[in-house]
């Protein structure tokens, strides 16, 4: 019974790594044609070790953990970034086609205040890459 239940997490905890994906590298930092492409990263170590949940333009993302990033491509134009649920961090990004942009999303709670918090700063590619280093993606 017990080797079965190791088993088991064994398992459970090979699924949740699979959806991290590969670290950073620097070399992985490309332009998308006719889209701006927008890095979501959150450094680690961050305020709070919660997880937050992210959308964009009223799209569920995915949930952000201390030491990830989304690499999300996007049209020109105007766009939202937000929590989700009670994390009511938001920002408004305006974006042009073919360019990288960094956005840095800090998140404060504990697990004795359980709802995360974000605040989303737009920051030079100089701190994206350094705040994105070591970071694994997510998605």
């Amino acid at each position: 019974m017990f080797k079965t239940w190791i088993a088991i997490l064994a398992v459970t905890l090979t699924a949740a790594c699979a959806q991290m994906h590969q670290p950073y590298d620097a070399l992985a930092i490309d332009k998308s044609p006719g889209k701006a492409v927008i890095y979501v990263v959150r450094s680690n170590p961050d305020l709070g070790p919660l997880p937050s949940q992210i959308k964009l333009n009223d799209q569920l993302v995915g949930s952000t953990h201390p030491g990830t990033y989304y690499r999300l491509e996007v049209p020109a134009g105007r766009h939202r970034l937000s929590g989700y649920g009670q994390d009511s961090g938001a920002m408004t990004i305006d974006v042009q086609a073919d360019r990288v942009y960094f956005v840095q999303q800090k998140v404060s709670g504990t697990f004795r205040s359980p709802t995360p918090h974000s605040f989303f700063s737009v920051i030079d590619e100089a701190q994206g890459r350094a705040a994105m280093t070591g970071a694994w993606r997510a998605g």
